[in-house]
Order: structure tokens, then C-alpha cells, then sequence
């Protein structure tokens, strides 16, 4: 039987997460839920420093442990995306224990790193989705109502809208799939509708990334892509003469991997959430 308070864990395994986040997010979550509030536990390494990261690949990669294998929490839910996920991942994977795999996991970003190690490894349970972090953005809110919604009640109005009408989805940020792939962590996506946001990028490097995301043999067997917001791209000197969409639809033609529209995820606060595999409901039980 499903426990009546989803207890969350939140884990920061790139960069570091804001203090006044877990002021904020608590708050919501009371506004929210009333009596029934899930409890949300931010792991103090969330609030480490190590140079770029939230602290060491050590310390980070064992508050992911300590939540991951802990009985008593129903989520891992990321802080924050940035960067430093890859450096612990492949070690963090060989200490995950059974209890790992009752969790849902909930990030993006960065964050995709974990989920498709996660997912390659038959985690049912993994999702695209906001970060605690996003607390602080304009919207922010509802981008943190829309993850709880998920956690705790997998509403059906958190999901990114066309998700229920496939069979199998999945969501990545272009840059971090296009690096894990050819790598251990890449996961398998046959028959997927791959989703693919972007941020902070020229059109070039898109140009660069969706070239080696669509020459890679496995992805091609994906039944789709669809693309996400690009957001805050940065200048092209001189202009490259197409806009986002009009490169993923000249990769996916030369692939011959389907083109399927537009996806509503992004690096912003309206980002949906978009279940690895199929929406299913997903019991939590607990000894």
C-alpha cells in the first residue's frame, strides 16, 4: 500500500543548489497539500562547495547513494542542473541497492546524465521534469507545483501534452545526449519519441549536436523526434541561415528518423514532464 506522505529526497550532483530554494519550496509545497504536504528532505550536500561543483565527485556521488538506497524516501528529486553529474554516475551505479529501484527520479538538464544511466538500467520510474532550483525563475512556482504534482500524485496535468498519445517517450537536453552517447550510459530508445530541448547555445553548435545525435545507429531507431524550446541562443556571426527548427527537420530528413513537431519542455519554467517509457501509473510500496 502507496504510504499517505511522499517523503522526497533532494540530491544536487552537478552544481551547487541556492540556499533560499529550501525556504521556498517548502512553503509551496505547504500551500499546495494542506494536510497531507509531502516531506521534503534536502540532503546538506546541497549545499557544498568544491570549485564548480557541489562538493567533491565523492560527496556528491554518496548523497545521491543515501538517498537512492534509503527505504523511507519515495523520490530523488535533483536540485539543480550545471554540471558535474558524469564525473560520479558510473561509480554511483555500481552502489545503487534494491531500494533504488521503487524511487521516481525527477530532473533535467545536467540531471539527464543520472536519468539515462537510470533508465539503461531498467529504472521505471525516471522523468524530464523541473529542478527545485526553478524556484527562483520567473514562473517559478508553477514549475515546482508541476514536479510535486508528479511526485506525489502522478497528475496527469504535469505532463508534457502529446505523451499519452505514444507509446514510449524520452527527453534529454541536446548537449548532454549528445555527449553520453557511444558511451556506457546511453541508454536504449528504440522506439521512443525522443524529445530534445536546448539553451544557451549559437545555431551552429545545434547544428553540431542534432549532426551527432542523428548519425548515431541506435538513435535512429527512435519512432520520432519532436523539438523543444531553444532558448537564450546566442549570436551567429555571420547569420547560419536557419532557425532550430528548420535544422532538426534538415537532421531528422537526412537520418530518416521522422519528424514530429514541437515538444512544450525547455530550460524555463513552463518545462513538462515527460516519463522514460510510458506514463503508466507506478506504485510505491514500502515494507
Amino acid at each position: 500500500m502507496s504510504k499517505e506522505r511522499c517523503r522526497i529526497g533532494v540530491v544536487a550532483p552537478a552544481s551547487r543548489m541556492s540556499p533560499e530554494v529550501a525556504e521556498k519550496v517548502p512553503a509551496l509545497a505547504r500551500s499546495l497539500y494542506l494536510d497531507r504536504m509531502p516531506e521534503i528532505v534536502f540532503h546538506p550536500q546541497c549545499f557544498a562547495s568544491h570549485g564548480h561543483f557541489a562538493g567533491d565527485d565523492e560527496t556528491r556521488g554518496q548523497a545521491f547513494l543515501d538517498i537512492a538506497n534509503d527505504e523511507s524516501y519515495d523520490a530523488v528529486w535533483f536540485a539543480r542542473g550545471g554540471y558535474g553529474s558524469c564525473r560520479m554516475v558510473e561509480a554511483v551505479m555500481r552502489r545503487l541497492t534494491e531500494p533504488s529501484r521503487r524511487k521516481t527520479y525527477l530532473g533535467y538538464s545536467d540531471a539527464g546524465v543520472l536519468l539515462a544511466a537510470l533508465y539503461r538500467a531498467g529504472f521505471e520510474a525516471v522523468a524530464h521534469g523541473p529542478v527545485a532550483q526553478d524556484i527562483l525563475r520567473d514562473g517559478g512556482n508553477a514549475a515546482v507545483g508541476r514536479a510535486l504534482a508528479w511526485m506525489v500524485d502522478r497528475s496527469p496535468e504535469a505532463l508534457e501534452p502529446t505523451v499519452n498519445r505514444v507509446k514510449m517517450t524520452a527527453a534529454f537536453n541536446m548537449t548532454v545526449l549528445s555527449q553520453i552517447l557511444g558511451t556506457p550510459l546511453q541508454p536504449d530508445l528504440g522506439g521512443h519519441v525522443l524529445m530534445l530541448e536546448e539553451v544557451g547555445e549559437a545555431m551552429y553548435r545545434i547544428d553540431r549536436s542534432l549532426f551527432h545525435i542523428t548519425s548515431n545507429a541506435e538513435i535512429r531507431r527512435v519512432s520520432g523526434v519532436m523539438l523543444g524550446r531553444c532558448s537564450n541562443i546566442t549570436p551567429n556571426e555571420p547569420d547560419f541561415g536557419m532557425n532550430e527548427e528548420e535544422i532538426t527537420r534538415y537532421w531528422c530528413q537526412r537520418s530518416g528518423i521522422p519528424w514530429l513537431g514541437r515538444a512544450d519542455i525547455g530550460h524555463d519554467t513552463s518545462n513538462k514532464i515527460v516519463p522514460f517509457g510510458t506514463s503508466r501509473e507506478l506504485c510505491r510500496s514500502h515494507a
